[in-house]
């Protein structure tokens, strides 16, 4: 568990962190350089799922090296089934992190969301509903591993 306690925004206890796969964890179908080592280092705190469509067909081999459970997204209304996903969890303990508009709604309604800018993109919609953005995968990774970075940024 990570426990942040942000002056005038709230105390977070994170039990559980959920990425979107392409566009922020991996690009054009392929895990990110790097990705591998920070998400098994953040999965020794915390229980990680990466949600996808898997547009590309290769979320299976990409998630085999990394410490996650992996939740295939598929249909039409991909944010409805990231919305009662993210409903299991527990919204309270888990922090989303994502870069498209069938992610808005979880990065609304989770204890924390991070919006990611990465070379696919970040929709308005996701950026509108995020609590702040990083500017890559790997700063909001770091965002979480080294808390008072959040601290820096949430406080009033």
């Amino acid at each position: 568990m990570i426990s942040i306690e942000i002056p005038g925004w709230g105390n977070l206890e994170i039990e559980n962190v959920v990425f979107d796969l392409n566009g922020t964890l991996a690009e054009d179908g392929v895990l990110l350089p790097g990705m591998k080592e920070k998400i098994d280092l953040l999965a020794e705190k915390v229980r990680i799922y990466i949600l996808t469509a898997d547009i590309h067909g290769s979320a299976g081999a990409i998630l085999r090296e990394v410490k996650a459970e992996w939740i295939r997204v598929t249909g039409e209304d991909s944010k409805r089934g990231k919305g009662e996903f993210l409903q299991t969890l527990g919204p309270e303990a888990t922090v989303v992190v994502g870069n498209g508009n069938n992610d808005q709604f979880i990065l609304k309604d989770s204890a924390l969301g991070i919006a990611v800018l990465g070379k696919e993109g970040l929709s308005l919609a996701a950026m509108k509903e995020a609590d702040l953005m990083a500017k890559d995968i790997s700063d909001a990774i770091d965002l979480l591993l080294k808390p008072k970075r959040l601290i820096a940024t949430l406080r009033e």
